[in-house]
């Protein structure tokens, strides 16, 4: 793919609102993780909520849009001035050559939850409840596109937890297919009793807060966040881009990676295109603290880049934000870049004796040329992101 510049991005999440909140967390080694229930939940675990969702109001014209799930969204987008950037490339290009593309998993779920609660014995869902604008996996993407004046391409990518990975080579190739000029790119995915309950069920939630590459990990601790990026073709030289995006499908099993890693492999060779692995400074593990998801991406990243490239999990600040996740990390890849600053897998006590790739046990102060985000999905799916400076 051609590289894209990235012309704007925010991300909001446990941590905070806004880069710098996202920043100042990763240094000063601040969790946005907490163990309390969501709703009724009553489970035993840490999540990562978003502090004052229920109070966030959208648009009077867009309240037909009205879930958790696009609060976030609304609350993302009016953070770090992305509003006006987008605005900008609004009125250069048209509102109708700006294409959107979002990743979720689980969209508005919540609210269909409340609504069948809320129904009780009734034969009928309460008359509020709209499906298409809030649990739709569209809607995301709808609300989006509406909430920044856009008329052009839209899509909703839900591949598990590569969704928000994935948005960025869905909208590498719109562009250079003449679909659009632009494009703005995100994902937001939202806490909900079906995620708890059902990573539970399948017995990945910890039980205390994650600790990834530990060898007393015992699982994931769940968040919700929200992020975006707005994409411009032709970047100027040095200017923080998007250099490559790798996918790939294993259908190793459903819920399992794949042991050996191959996939993923696939994914972030893809993602490096013609650049020497070696010269990538710091890589975003998925790193989800499941015994599986740890030792699958140590054989991977072992194998294409040898134990020696410095690497961490950041799902300790923020949880596992699903859908969200390849924003969320792409976004830190961002800061390790501008910043020179690479953050250590944090609540990691010692690193598994298993596992091969140099997990950083400390964080570091040090030049990032180029960083890699992996996020990888149930199903197989894997993504890979390259970001660093343009050409």
């Amino acid at each position: 793919m051609n590289p894209l510049a990235i012309v704007s991005y925010t991300v909001t999440s446990a941590v905070g609102r806004g880069r710098a909140a996202h920043l100042a967390a990763l240094r000063a080694e601040r969790t946005g993780l907490a163990p309390r229930n969501f709703a009724d939940a009553e489970l035993a675990t840490w999540i990562g909520a978003v502090a004052g969702l229920e109070s966030v109001k959208l648009p009077t014209e867009l309240t037909a849009f009205d879930c958790r799930n696009n609060r976030l969204a609304e609350l993302a987008l009016g953070t770090d001035g992305f509003l006006d950037d987008v605005a900008a490339a609004r009125a250069r290009y048209g509102a109708r050559r700006i294409g959107v593309f979002i990743g979720t998993s689980t969209s508005g779920v919540r609210q269909t939850e409340i609504a069948y609660r809320e129904r009780g014995g009734a034969e009928s869902l309460p008359d509020w409840f709209d499906y298409r604008t809030t649990q739709n996996t569209y809607s995301i993407a709808d609300f989006t596109r509406a909430r920044l004046g856009l008329e052009g391409v839209a899509a909703a990518v839900s591949a598990a937890c590569a969704s928000s990975a994935k948005v960025f080579a869905s909208a590498a190739r719109a562009i250079e297919s003449g679909f659009c000029d632009a494009a703005v790119v995100g994902g937001v995915d939202t806490l909900c009793l079906t995620t708890l309950y059902g990573f539970n069920s399948l017995q990945l939630v910890s039980n205390e807060i994650c600790r990834p590459a530990d060898p007393g990990r015992k699982g994931l601790s769940i968040g919700e966040a929200g992020g975006f990026a707005l994409l411009t073709p032709d970047p100027e030289a040095g200017v923080a881009a998007c250099l490559g995006c790798g996918e790939s499908s294993d259908a190793h099993h459903m819920s399992q990676p794949r042991p050996d890693g191959a996939g993923a492999v696939l994914a972030m060779r893809a993602a490096l295109g013609r650049l020497d692995p070696a010269r990538v400074s710091y890589i975003n593990l998925h790193g989800t603290a499941t015994p599986a998801n740890d030792a699958s991406e140590d054989a991977a990243v072992s194998s294409l880049f040898g134990t020696a490239t410095p690497c961490s999990s950041t799902k300790r600040w923020t949880g596992h934000t699903l859908g969200a996740a390849g924003i969320v990390e792409a976004a830190v890849c961002l800061l390790a870049v501008e910043h020179g600053f690479m953050p250590r897998s944090l609540n990691t006590r010692e690193k598994d004796p298993a596992l091969r790739a140099d997990v950083l046990m400390a964080a570091r102060a040090a030049p990032v040329d180029y960083a890699l985000s992996n996020s990888f999905g149930f199903g197989g799916t894997n993504c890979s992101v390259l970001l660093g400076p343009a050409p």
